[in-house]
């Protein structure tokens, strides 16, 4: 059976590409096709494989300027072909689930959320203090086509997974579809390896994203302006300048990024997390828990599904009074909390559990129509 992988673009590591990068586990004879490959950003097990881009990578710095090209990626996407395969996995949150399948393939589309600068956080990204004038107008006039497109391109899609129940709601509300959750992998082996004692030494809150606008980071930062207590920043990103420009608090540090064997560490020495977006789903709050330590979450979209009653609390409202709330309320919560807790809560998403997830799924989805030997050659 011969299998293709599709992913929006290959510019950096974050959530996306775990979930790539576990299909090619599941696939090991993929191809990978993307509109954008920066080579030797992601993960050795995607780098390996064969490498098929769209017309975007001839553009000179076109991994810093992609974003730029949102009103053509739908057209783009379209124009690369996939011929002679039998089996189409996208991994999208923008255009990649609308690439076209050959003719007798089936396309299995896990997505990570509807084309969410266009739906529902579009004000968070092209809102009056986000995006510049000629920027808005021209967001504001491709919206309706963006949308239309991102909602009839999923005719093509067989099988819809989703990353959580918060977008499988998002996809019945935009798209008009069903989707089966399939929580993604999180890789906690190298936090789960760590004993549970010697917790939050350094009494610091932290924060931990990509600076791009739906993170909110601007929420904690200014929430930790009214508080008597450290918060550190880790990440970098496209909001990095207008966040980190004027005077801030002594109780504010930026670290910039970490590497993965310094992110354990962080994470346990933390009093807790601060998690300031509405996420689609959310592996930040599962790692500091898988490290044994609490999560203070805005309470709507993925968080609602990964952080317990036991191992968190949340805030109501996604503003800087709303968080000096919650961590005031933490004061009163955290000599009941337990670290053990936390790890189990984590343990629940394991890497294995998504692996058997989409093996099942893929079953179904090939079933009586495949011949014996195509169903074989599932992993």
């Amino acid at each position: 059976m011969k299998v293709a992988l599709v992913h929006d673009w290959l510019v950096t590591q974050r959530g996306g590409e775990h979930v790539l990068e576990a299909l090619c586990e599941l696939f090991p004879q993929a191809d990978i096709h993307t509109l954008v490959h920066r080579p030797g950003v992601v993960h050795p097990r995607i780098e390996a494989r064969p490498i098929h881009t769209s017309v975007l990578q001839r553009i000179p710095r076109i991994h810093k300027l992609y974003r730029h090209f949102l009103p053509v990626l739908p057209k783009v996407i379209e124009s690369m072909r996939l011929e002679g395969y039998d089996l189409v996995i996208s991994s999208s949150h923008c255009v990649a689930k609308g690439i076209r399948k050959p003719p007798g393939a089936k396309h299995l589309a896990y997505v990570h959320a509807p084309m969410r600068y266009m739906w529902d956080l579009f004000d968070d990204y092209f809102g009056p203090d986000r995006a510049s004038l000629p920027v808005r107008v021209a967001a504001h006039a491709v919206r309706p086509y963006l949308q239309k497109w991102d909602r009839e391109s999923t005719a093509g899609v067989d099988r819809i997974l989703v990353n959580s129940q918060h977008i499988a709601g998002k996809v019945r509300r935009f798209w008009g579809r069903d989707a089966a959750v399939v929580y993604p992998p999180v890789a906690l082996e190298r936090f789960c390896q760590h004993p549970l004692e010697g917790l939050g030494r350094g009494g610091y809150f932290l924060w931990l994203g990509a600076f791009a606008p739906y993170k909110r980071l601007d929420i904690a930062l200014e929430a930790f302006r009214h508080l008597d207590a450290p918060l550190w920043v880790v990440g970098t990103g496209q909001e990095a300048a207008r966040l980190t420009s004027g005077p801030l608090p002594k109780n504010i540090r930026f670290l910039g990024s970490v590497s993965d064997e310094a992110l354990a560490g962080l994470y346990r020495d933390a009093r807790a997390l601060i998690f300031t977006p509405e996420e689609d789903f959310g592996i930040v709050p599962l790692e500091a828990q898988a490290c044994g330590r609490p999560v203070i979450a805005y309470g709507r979209g993925g968080a609602l599904e990964t952080v317990s009653p036991r191992t968190g609390l949340f805030f109501d409202a996604q503003t800087p009074d709303a968080l000096v709330e919650a961590v005031r309320r933490f004061e009163q919560w955290e000599p009941n909390f337990r670290p053990e807790d936390a790890r189990s809560q984590a343990e629940r998403f394991s890497r294995a559990a998504f692996l058997r997830a989409v093996k099942a799924e893929v079953d179904a989805l090939l079933g009586a129509s495949s011949s014996p030997s195509v169903r074989a050659a599932i992993p």
